[in-house]
């Protein structure tokens, strides 16, 4: 089925010929007919499957011959990764149109946002959060929305983001075409949809969660003091060479981010802690080719989208199933082919037990020829979390004793001089002769024979 079968605008099947797209994904041959007659959209569609344009093709085409200068269309993206992404893939795919976009979210200033809501941007890509920002101001208005879309809707409830979806939608008319995407449907997707959704049109619901059919798959058992210098290893020796390396916390994204810079290869890291401005140079930077190795948490394991990736290293194995199928689904994109090798420990078996249960199959295992599965490290990759612990309260314990020795030390240098009398008190003084009041003596009467007569004389 060629994408010309849709009756899709011109100016987009020439924009999708510019890209290279030949024929749709099956998410999109099976997505875009029912959005393109204004029904609402169920999908269960899996990462790196298309889906992206399985919404971004119906909208646009919609809003062409539509007056501009007001936003039509809203897209809920749980990451500024993942927003981003789509802003980029809505320009690439309205290139040859009238049709414009912003993508709104935290990190950056609000400003340009701003003038995107006073514009009236055709369609506006937020994550939630930022999103309830601009709500409280009172441009932000979108009384004449059209679309909603929810994409990686899953993930957005793993976020927490359920309370300020509801939120968002007090501020949206209710009476609009809703397409909801996600890669799971667990109960509490579904229980949402039914909320959203008017007798929606449900694409693939029953697939089973599988990572994409071009992905090699294989697990490197390997003591977990040693995952660094493996991964070295294999970087050197070419095995692998460019990928996204994902830990599973940040701490330890930092650690084997240093550790690399060290060993001298070209990395970035890019995790929670992050500021958006780095978050940015990070992604460019590896797709640029800049970088070699990206160095990730979860916060990218749905979001971005990186052509011909090669290699995608779990450093960590997730502890849950869903997450390692989207970690390995950055690579083999679009029916392209890649590698996704999983690094697991002693410590890790229970977890690659419960992803292989769900993926239906056992991953192959594979030992690097030639490395010393027996060299002990001098230096730890890592100091393990109940240490760090005790050296945070270690260390806020001396602060406390420290504070309460100065404040002891203030108050011993302030008692003596409060039993001091002051010098700066102000003092009376004496009263000098020649400073008082001249009064006159009054004079004695006079005494003898001829005082009175005297007295009388002197009155």
């Amino acid at each position: 089925m060629p994408f010309s079968s849709f009756d899709l605008h011109p100016t987009l099947l020439k924009a999708i010929k510019e890209l290279g797209f030949t024929r749709p994904t099956p998410i999109q041959e099976q997505a875009i007919p029912p959005a393109m007659l204004g029904k609402d959209v169920l999908a269960c569609a899996m990462t790196g499957s298309g889906k992206t344009a399985a919404f971004l093709l119906p909208i646009v085409h919609h809003l062409i011959a539509k007056p501009r200068g007001v936003t039509r269309a809203l897209i809920l993206a749980p990451t500024r990764e993942l927003a981003a992404q789509i802003h980029a893939h809505l320009e690439e795919l309205a290139v040859h149109t009238p049709v414009t976009g912003a993508p709104v979210f935290g990190g950056v200033g609000m400003q340009p946002q701003e003038h995107a809501f006073r514009s009236g941007v055709d369609i506006i890509i937020a994550t939630p959060g930022r999103l309830l920002d601009h709500f409280r101001q009172p441009y932000a208005k979108l009384e004449r929305l059209e679309f909603l879309v929810l994409d990686e809707a899953d993930r957005m409830l793993d976020m927490g983001f359920l309370p300020d979806i509801r939120r968002v939608l007090h501020h949206i008319p209710a009476k609009r075409h809703t397409l909801f995407f996600s890669a799971t449907i667990p109960p509490e997707i579904a229980r949402l949809s039914a909320e959203l959704l008017r007798h929606p049109v449900t694409v693939n619901l029953e697939r089973k969660a599988a990572p994409a059919v071009g992905i090699t798959q294989a697990v490197y058992p390997v003591p977990r003091e040693l995952k660094s210098g493996l991964l070295l290893e294999l970087l050197k020796r070419n095995e692998i060479h460019d990928a996204i390396v994902f830990c599973r916390t940040k701490h330890r994204a930092n650690r084997l981010a240093e550790y690399l810079t060290k060993q001298g290869i070209s990395n970035a890291k890019i995790h929670g802690n992050r500021s958006q401005a780095q978050r940015t140079d990070a992604l460019a930077g590896f797709k640029s080719g800049k970088y070699r190795t990206l160095v990730a948490t979860d916060i990218v394991a749905r979001g971005i989208d990186v052509e011909a990736l090669g290699h995608v290293v779990n450093f960590d194995v997730p502890n849950v199933p869903d997450d390692y199928i989207h970690r390995v689904g950055r690579t083999a994109r679009m029916e392209m082919t890649g590698d996704a090798f999983t690094f697991v420990s002693p410590e890790e078996e229970a977890d690659l037990r419960a992803i292989e249960r769900a993926i239906g199959k056992r991953l192959p295992q594979v030992l690097l020829p030639g490395f010393d599965y027996t060299h002990k490290p001098a230096e730890r990759f890592e100091v393990p979390i109940g240490e760090r612990i005790a050296q945070i309260r270690a260390r806020k314990a001396e602060d406390r004793l420290r504070a309460k020795a100065n404040a002891e030390r203030r108050a011993q240098h302030q008692a003596p001089a409060q039993r001091a009398p002051s010098h700066h008190a102000p003092t009376r003084r004496p009263e000098r002769p020649a400073e008082r009041e001249h009064v006159p003596e009054k004079a004695p009467p006079p005494r003898g024979p001829l005082a009175g007569r005297m007295h009388r004389r002197g009155r």
